[in-house]
């Protein structure tokens, strides 16, 4: 195999190994979600829960846990070491997802169905004007805006041009939203 082959196959390798990478980006609790808490050998304290609004959950002994930009994982171990001040032994904790209730877009605008949807993959931006019905015949195609809250409160206003990456061009624009991401289509 020539020098230029074999460099070709390692970037070619490369690249799939790095946007498998990207696709398994875990999946952070949002409020509105229902966990399933299991305590091992502890079922009084086991139970399902909905995340609050800020993003709270409430556990006896364990109290609140902020479950904000948390995986389930990572919740698992708050409520562990919260669980392990008033038990013998650190107890053995999983927290599964019951429902994803609040992974949810918005889309409003001139769309067949406007609306709120819920997500439960990743979903860019195409998408989700397809889940809205596409855009209507008085749509203006390249006024597209993805409005996205930051941490801080700060709200940003992403431009998206519908009618160039309907045609192939500028494909890095169809960005993945995130969970409350509102898609506004004037």
């Amino acid at each position: 195999m020539s020098r230029s082959m074999f460099s070709r196959l390692l970037m070619v390798f490369a690249g799939l190994i790095l946007s498998l990478g990207a696709l398994g980006a875990p999946y952070l609790v949002n409020p509105g979600d229902v966990l399933r808490i299991d305590v091992w050998n502890e079922d009084s304290l086991s139970r399902e829960l909905l995340v609050r609004p800020d993003g709270i959950i409430s556990l006896p002994m364990a109290g609140e846990i902020d479950t904000n930009k948390q995986t389930p994982s990572q919740v698992a171990d708050k409520i562990a070491q919260a669980l392990g001040k008033y038990m013998k032994d650190t107890p053995q904790v999983v927290v599964s997802l019951i429902n994803v209730a609040g992974n949810k877009i918005f889309v409003i605008g001139k769309v067949v169905r406007p609306g709120e949807y819920m997500i439960t993959s990743e979903t860019d931006v195409m998408q989700a004007l397809a889940l809205a019905g596409g855009l209507n015949a008085f749509a203006a195609e390249n006024d597209v805006l993805i409005l996205r809250r930051s941490d801080d409160g700060k709200q940003q206003a992403i431009p998206f041009e519908y009618a160039r990456v309907k045609t192939g061009k500028d494909l890095e624009t169809n960005i993945i939203l995130q969970s409350r991401d509102v898609v506004v289509v004037p």
